[in-house]
């Protein structure tokens, strides 16, 4: 600290000196700060400043205005009249609360707290003020950004990390156990229930999933029809699911084996499970992106949606007014697969995961790639399903495949040679194309014009008379031309789509044509179709959606549809919903179908325990009412048993273990303690901190994927203790938690002095070594002689002075050297006892 100072008002004495400044999540700096008896005065403008909140000090250093997070929320800090205005409040001060120097504005760390929610504890010791708050800050907003940026990134192969821990294959462990309920009883129809098991472990190395599922819907509906012959199974064996896949992204001949239910991914109409068999060399990881794919579907209104391209999550998305969402995908080389994950408002969670294959498959110049299925479908006739194909990149904007597909069942050919090609022709110019012998030829174009403007073309031609396909389409036309505009009230998506299908001796056309996004803060979709077939009058109908935000948490989204030829309204719908008690949702809805003369009113509840997610809701539509009642929930096991409301199987976790190791090994041995408050960040997953044995784990990891853990270097108060590995790479196992122990490491602190005749010398090099010879820091002597060092592991060490500057000094050290000891203890040990004299030679 400086020599005392006193202010321009009548306070106490004040110090100034220089904090260090924690955020939780974010990280520290330091920052200017007064001390007045024991308490702490931060640096308006510095602090907000590092936070990202808008700030703006006065000339005469006397006031700092701005807006706090929002533009709505407006604030003034004024020290002539001695206090704070902020949301129409204002906070009368005290003479110690705010100080002003020459140079700012300096506010009470308590006062941080009380007025704007940024609660801060101070502590004395080592001088440092760590901040948490409720609020959404500025600067979280852009690490998230960047975050974002950094999946971007991992797409590119661009990841960095301290450490890697790799993969593990043990030979049979059981990890992950999901189970699911739903009782439905019915005013007419009878009652049911569905219930699930799923299993998730690993057996013999691989990824093995088991789920078994129950249902008596069937077994009612036969005793209410009296069907003597009915053969109804509770567990039909079409509705089971299993399968092992083992990976291995070391191998490029073979990387993933799998068995069990499979995805073939057929050109003919396979609708039924296939129990099989499947390799491929291709690679779970990803590749550079090269280009980008837009991608639009339609969810519930006002839910949130997670864009994951092979298992990385690299954008999210809110849908509109009527569900509506678009993504620009990037395309990456090699097979792109595209999952979406939904959200709803409140916390509801839909698990269903949408596969869809990108139509464009670009690989690297001379990279291969092969993919070999083959099983039997368990439809009617037992099927035989076989399939092979590969692709090649065959220059730099060239890829082409091919292959060869059979199916038993299909009558018209049983044997299905195809071939493919995806080409660059333009930086913003895409074309992929497929011709399947005696079934189909189809091709699509992209082009992604400037001013936001893109042109999708697909056209589709099938052999007439092919049975492999089950509609008897001759042709299939699609033009679809979008574009994006943004204003200082608005962000709109429009999209205009022509679809045209030639059947045998008919042709009809439907139309589309899509206004959606955000307009004065509310959110509003607006559709209109159109459908014409042959000389029938065409149906023409819009609908618009509306949503708003209310207060207390409400919700509210009207529809109304619109039909044009009748000019008459065809149908309304209303929902409201409502969050409580933080873990609850509350929705009502009403729905009237005018056309159909069809009414449905219901409402809901649904509330997240930590072990298990329950709801219940009731509807009646017409004269028919329903009933049902549903809980779901998951059991993670390994080295700790963990119930959640979420499902786990098919996914991973990891469970970071931080300790103190005392003795610098870099492994937990008897004896050494855990730690608490270690602060990571991890680009994907579910953090939870369990304060009762100071684990962290992160849960809902995508398996075979790697994860970048960044371990905060300022999560300890004290500061000796250290983070041997701030980064770590884990690559994730499947159905598994999978501990990672977090060695911190003890410093000490070493120091001392330099002279020559008596007085100190600086820029003098000392070095100090490692028991076993290696060189473990080079210090350079003060102008006054003194040298310091903290960052030494506990063991014994030898400092001397550098003997190559001895020679060019021609002067001699006494002692030569001297031999230290680093005492392995929690808070760190200090040697200050080292002391060289040099002598002229």
């Amino acid at each position: 600290m400086t020599s005392p100072a006193f202010a321009r008002q009548e306070v106490s004495p004040y110090y100034e000196t220089s904090i260090f400044f924690m955020v939780q999540g974010i990280g520290g700096i330091e920052l200017p700060a007064l001390i007045v008896d024991d308490i702490a005065y931060l640096s308006v403008s510095d602090v907000f400043s590092f936070l990202q909140i808008r700030n703006t000090l006065s000339g005469s250093a006397d006031t700092v205005s701005g807006t706090f997070i929002t533009e709505q929320a407006i604030y003034l800090i004024d020290k002539t009249h001695n206090c704070i205005q902020y949301e129409g409040k204002t906070f009368v001060l005290q003479e110690n609360e705010l100080i002003s120097t020459p140079v700012g504005l300096y506010l009470s760390t308590e006062l941080f707290g009380r007025v704007f929610g940024l609660n801060c504890k101070f502590n004395f010791r080592n001088l440092s003020v760590s901040m948490d708050t409720k609020h959404e800050l500025p600067v979280i907003r852009e690490m998230r950004q960047q975050q974002m940026h950094q999946n971007i990134n991992r797409l590119k192969g661009q990841v960095k990390a301290d450490t890697v821990i790799g993969r593990d294959y043990p030979l049979f462990q059981l990890g992950m156990a999901d189970w699911s309920v739903v009782t439905t009883q019915r005013g007419k129809g009878g009652n049911d229930t569905r219930a699930s098991l799923s299993l998730g472990g690993t057996l013999a190395g691989g990824e093995t999933n088991v789920a078994l599922n129950y249902n008596n819907y069937g077994a009612q509906q036969s005793v209410m029809h009296d069907s003597s012959d009915y053969r109804f199974r509770p567990f039909e064996r079409r509705q089971q699911y299993y399968r092992w896949r083992f990976v291995n992204n070391d191998h490029k001949g073979l990387r993933q084996v799998i068995a069990g239910k499979i995805f073939a991914q057929s050109t003919a109409s396979v609708y039924d499970p296939v129990v099989g068999v499947q390799v491929t060399n291709t690679p779970t990881t990803n590749r550079r992106t090269f280009g980008f794919y837009t991608l639009s579907n339609f969810t519930e209104p006002n839910w949130t949606v997670e864009l994951y391209v092979n298992n990385e999550l690299v954008d999210y998305a809110k849908a509109d007014a009527s569900g509506f969402f678009t993504f620009q995908v990037p395309l990456v080389y090699g097979t792109t697969i595209v999952k979406l994950r939904f959200y709803g408002p409140w916390g509801e969670e839909r698990f269903r995961e949408e596969n869809i294959s990108v139509p464009f498959n670009f690989l690297p110049h001379g990279e291969f790639e092969y993919t070999a299925s083959a099983g039997v479908v368990e439809d009617s006739v037992n099927s035989r399903l076989g399939r092979v194909s590969f692709n090649y990149g065959a220059t730099r904007l060239i890829t082409i495949g091919g292959g060869v597909e059979y199916l038993s069942s299909v009558t018209t050919g049983e044997t299905m040679p195809f071939v493919s090609a995806s080409m660059r022709l333009a930086s913003n110019l895409l074309f992929s194309g497929d011709y399947t012998y005696g079934v189909r030829a189809q091709g699509m174009m992209t082009w992604r014009l400037p001013a936001n403007l893109l042109i999708e073309a697909n056209y589709t031609r099938y052999k007439k008379g092919q049975k492999a396909i089950i509609f008897n389409y001759l042709e299939e036309r699609k033009l679809a031309v979008s574009r994006t505009f943004v204003g200082r009230k608005l962000a709109v998506f429009s999209r205009l789509t022509l679809n045209q299908f030639i059947l045998p001796g008919a042709k009809y056309t439907a139309t589309e044509w899509l206004m959606s996004g955000a307009i004065l803060g509310v959110g509003a979709n607006f559709t209109t179709y159109a459908v014409l077939a042959g000389q029938s009058d065409p149906y023409l109908y819009s609908n618009l959606a509306l949503s708003f935000r209310l207060p207390k948490q409400l919700m509210i989204t009207p529809q109304v549809q619109y039909e044009y030829m009748q000019k008459k309204i065809i149908g309304t719908r209303c929902e409201l919903g409502k969050y409580f008690f933080r873990n609850g949702y509350l929705n009502m809805s009403y729905e009237r179908n005018y056309r159909s003369n069809f009414s449905n009113v219901s409402i809901g509840i649904r509330y997240d325990f930590s072990f298990s997610q329950v709801g219940f809701s009731a509807s009646r539509s017409n004269a028919t009412s329903t009933f049902v009642q549903s809980a779901r929930g998951s059991l993670i096991l390994g080295d700790f048993m963990d119930l959640t409301s979420r499902t786990s199987v098919g996914t991973g976790g990891i469970v970071i273990q931080p300790f103190l190791d005392l003795n610098g090994n870099g492994h937990r041995d008897k004896g050494e303690p855990k730690v608490a408050g270690l602060q990571i960040m991890v680009n994907g997953g579910r953090i939870i901190h369990n304060k009762r044995d100071t684990t962290i784990r992160i849960l809902e990891l995508e398996p075979y994927s790697n994860y970048l853990i960044d371990m905060r270097r300022s999560s300890f108060d004290n500061i000796a203790w250290r983070l041997k590995h701030p980064t770590v790479s884990v690559i994730i196992d499947p159905n598994r938690v999978k501990p990672v122990e977090v060695p911190v490491v003890v410093v000490g602190e070493v120091s001392g002095e330099v002279y020559l005749n008596g007085k100190g010398l600086g820029r003098i090099v000392v070095c100090i070594y490692s028991e076993d010879g290696s060189l473990a820091a080079r210090l350079l002597s003060e102008s006054d002689g003194f040298f310091s060092f903290n960052g030494l592991a506990p063991g014994n060490y030898i400092a001397r002075i550098e003997h190559a500057q001895l020679l060019t000094l021609g002067m001699t050290a006494s002692p030569a050297f001297i031999p230290f000891y680093i005492t392995g203890n929690e808070e760190g040990d200090v040697v200050d006892t080292l002391e060289f004299r040099l002598q002229t030679k």
